[in-house]
C-alpha cells in the first residue's frame, strides 16, 4: 500500500488559532490524516532575529516572504512584546484537532529555544524543556503523548533517550529516507524514527526558479518514485495553513492521483514491526534550502560493539 504521511508542525499563537481549524477543515474534505503536533509553551518567533548571523537565513527570509506568512505581532513575540502562551490561550483549538480524530502530538515547549540551542544542552536542559511540554500536553489533552517531532529537526543524545524514558511510541524528528531505529551512544533505542523524507515547500520555493505555482508539480515528481516503507512530508501550518493552503490542496489531489493513502504518523507506525527496522546512527548535516545544520539518519549499522 503506498502511503504518505502528512506530519503538521505548529510553531506560533497566530497559526494554532488561525491555520490549524483550515488545515483540520481541508484534511477532512479530502479524507486525509495527518499528525499535528503543538508547540505548547511560549511563543517567542520574534528572537528568531538572532539567526541572521546564520549561513542562508537571509537568502530563506527573502525567499518564503516570512513578515508575509508570519504577521508583524508574531514577528515581535519575545522581543518588544512578551511572548503569549500557546498552550494556554489555544487549548480548546487544540483539542478540537483531537476530537476530529486526528493524531496529536509533541512539538515542543519554546520553539525558538529549542531550535536555537539544544543542540548543544545539557541534560538538565533538555530534560526540563521536554517535561515542560509533556506537563501540558496531558493537562490540556487528559492523556500522555504518544508522538513526538522535534522543532526545527532539532535533536540531543539526551533527548533520544529521554523519548524512551517517557514512553514515547514513535517519532519523528530528524530528516532521512526510511524509518529506523537510532542508535544512541552504541545503544538502540526503543522509540522508532520516522524521519521526513520530502523537502518542505519554504526549502523548494525560490529555488531553481520555483514559485508557489509551480513547486506542486516539483514535488509530485519527487513522489512518483515510491518508497516501500512509505514518504513522510512535513508541512508547517504558519505556511500551509494560511496562504499557502491552495498549494496544499493541489498536492492532496496529486497525492491522491499517485494512489497514495494519506496516513497519521501513527498510522504509518502501526504497519511496520519495529523489530524489523534498521539501526541507524545519527548526525548533524545540512538539508538545501535550510539555513544551519540539523539532525539526520546516518549510517545504517549491523552490530553493536
Amino acid at each position: 500500500m503506498k502511503q504518505l504521511a502528512l506530519k503538521i508542525d505548529v510553531d506560533t499563537l497566530r497559526v494554532t488559532q488561525d491555520g490549524v481549524p483550515r488545515l483540520q477543515t481541508l484534511l477532512q474534505s479530502h479524507r486525509a490524516n495527518a499528525t499535528f503536533l503543538f508547540s505548547l509553551g511560549p511563543d517567542h518567533t520574534g528572537r528568531a532575529i538572532k539567526r541572521v548571523f546564520r549561513k542562508g537565513f537571509l537568502g530563506k527570509v527573502q525567499r518564503t516572504s516570512v513578515l508575509e506568512h508570519y504577521g508583524l505581532k508574531t514577528l515581535l513575540y519575545g522581543t518588544l512584546l512578551p511572548g503569549p502562551d500557546i498552550g494556554l490561550r489555544s487549548a480548546e483549538v487544540m483539542r478540537a484537532v483531537q476530537k476530529a480524530g486526528f493524531e496529536v502530538g509533541i512539538h515542543t515547549w519554546d520553539h525558538i529555544a529549542w531550535q536555537d540551542g539544544v543542540s548543544q544542552a545539557s541534560p538538565r536542559w533538555t530534560e526540563a524543556q521536554m517535561v515542560k511540554a509533556e506537563q501540558r500536553f496531558l493537562e490540556i489533552f487528559g492523556v500522555p503523548a504518544q508522538v513526538h517531532g522535534a522543532a526545527g529537526w532539532q535533536m540531543n543524545d539526551h533527548a533520544f533517550m529521554h523519548l524512551d524514558r517517557v514512553g514515547i511510541r514513535w517519532s519523528s524528528d530528524c530528516r532521512g529516507t526510511h524509518p529506523f531505529i537510532p542508535v544512541i551512544a552504541d545503544q538502540p533505542m526503543n522509540c522508532p524514527q520516522f524521519p521526513t523524507t520530502l523537502p518542505t515547500l519554504d526549502e523548494l520555493i525560490g529555488l531553481d526558479g520555483l514559485n508557489a505555482n509551480s513547486v506542486v508539480s516539483a514535488l509530485l515528481h519527487r513522489t512518483e518514485s515510491v518508497l516501500f516503507t512509505g514518504h513522510v512530508f512535513t508541512l508547517h501550518a504558519e505556511l500551509e495553513g494560511m496562504r499557502l493552503l491552495p498549494v496544499l490542496e493541489q498536492l492532496l489531489q496529486g497525492w491522491r492521483r499517485q494512489g497514495y493513502r494519506l496516513v497519521s504518523l501513527g498510522e504509518m507506525a502501526c504497519v511496520l514491526d519495529p523489530l524489523t527496522l534498521p539501526r541507524c546512527l545519527v548526525e548533524q548535516g545540512v538539508v538545501p534550502g535550510r539555513s544551519g545544520t540539523m539532525t539526520l539518519q546516518g549510517s545504517q549499522i549491523s552490530t553493536l560493539s
